[in-house]
């Protein structure tokens, strides 16, 4: 079997139907039809079945051990949800050694073959979901995006998991992307929003289950003083962050991650996206790991710019690590002294991710 998660909204659908048999397959437990004869199972004459949101159903991993031990030689299993799978398999009958598992993203500058700073800002724009980015509308975009938030909240995580107060939730999401690119500080937003520390981590545990939000990790290797703890944030949906800078940078973490969870998936290759950050205020947006070791350091900034000193420190202690300092509407494109690229972003994100 393959279970495909990702965003809701994202694509899973569309890619699932388009594969062969994937149409005549296809069956969703939203629609009341379709969960009447999963439930029967009654499937459809197809060498491709497709269950979408499967995961709704309480019983839904012991109902896919099930079918899936006692298939037809050659039939095929495609299960899709817009909410991590992985997570929500754990518990009950275990999937394990019965699935494959892959992450779909929003689109990204090398899977629409983007070459242009122009076109770099219109994706930063319109951000990397289907429906608005082939809108072409920036008010088509920012519809899209209100209410695509609102639906989150208010359907997927009623649908998935217990949660009493939906209200101050969704005042979280709002507030959640005015903070992108600093540590996020769990004590002063909760303070704002009046929660108890241990609900406000679990409201951030559910928006990343979910799709909505991702966390990185700080890096710190030995000798480095690097600060271990805070850990920071960024959307899916990048074009919830106003701030142009911000927005930037959220766009590369959203393709960086992509890029990793592609080797981690595709490849089995133990990569990681971190963050830099020491004691000395030092700090590098993103850090690529592999394994242990940093193979990709990735400083943003808006416009041309001197190479970050923190960059600079950090490629000096670990020169195998390829580093790059990108920018959103820079034309410099030049390696410094020390081996750092710098370039215009659409020069990273359209080879690496």
């Amino acid at each position: 079997m393959v279970f495909v998660a990702g965003p809701r909204q994202v694509g899973k659908t569309t890619f699932a139907r388009s594969l062969p048999g994937g149409k005549a397959g296809y069956l969703s437990w939203d629609d009341p039809e379709d969960r009447q004869l999963i439930l029967a199972r009654e499937l459809p004459p197809s060498r491709l079945w497709v269950f979408d949101e499967l995961h709704k159903y309480r019983r839904w991993r012991n109902y896919l051990k099930g079918i899936g031990d006692k298939r037809p030689a050659g039939q095929g299993i495609v299960v899709t949800g817009s909410a991590r799978l992985d997570y929500y398999r754990f518990g009950g009958d275990s999937l394990q050694g019965r699935y494959h598992h892959f992450r779909m993203h929003p689109l990204s500058v090398a899977e629409l073959k983007l070459r242009t700073n122009r076109d770099l800002a219109e994706l930063l724009a319109l951000g990397g979901f289907p429906e608005p980015f082939f809108s072409g509308s920036e008010v088509e975009a920012r519809r899209w995006s209100r209410q695509y938030r609102t639906l989150l909240v208010r359907e997927e995580v009623s649908d998935l998991e217990s949660v009493h107060d939906l209200g101050t939730l969704e005042l979280l999401a709002l507030r959640l992307p005015e903070l992108v690119g600093s540590p996020l500080s769990i004590n002063a937003l909760r303070e704002d929003l009046e929660v108890s520390h241990r609900t406000l981590g679990k409201w951030l545990d559910i928006l990343e289950r979910l799709y909505s939000l991702f966390r990185v990790t700080p890096f710190g290797a030995p000798k480095l003083r690097a600060v271990k703890k805070s850990r920071k944030h960024y959307h899916f949906d990048w074009t919830l962050v106003r701030e142009p800078g911000l927005r930037f940078e959220n766009l590369v973490a959203a393709h960086l991650l992509k890029w990793v969870h592609f080797q981690q998936d595709e490849l089995g290759l133990d990569l990681d996206l971190r963050f830099f950050r020491d004691v000395d205020g030092r700090e590098v947006d993103f850090v690529v790991m592999d394994g242990r070791a940093p193979v990709l350091l990735v400083e943003c900034k808006w416009a041309d710019d001197s190479v970050s000193p923190a960059l600079r420190y950090l490629k000096s202690r670990f020169p195998a690590a390829e580093a790059w300092q990108i920018s959103a509407t820079g034309k410099r494109d030049y390696q410094s002294a020390e081996g750092i690229r710098v370039a215009p972003a659409i020069g990273l994100l359209k080879t690496w991710v």
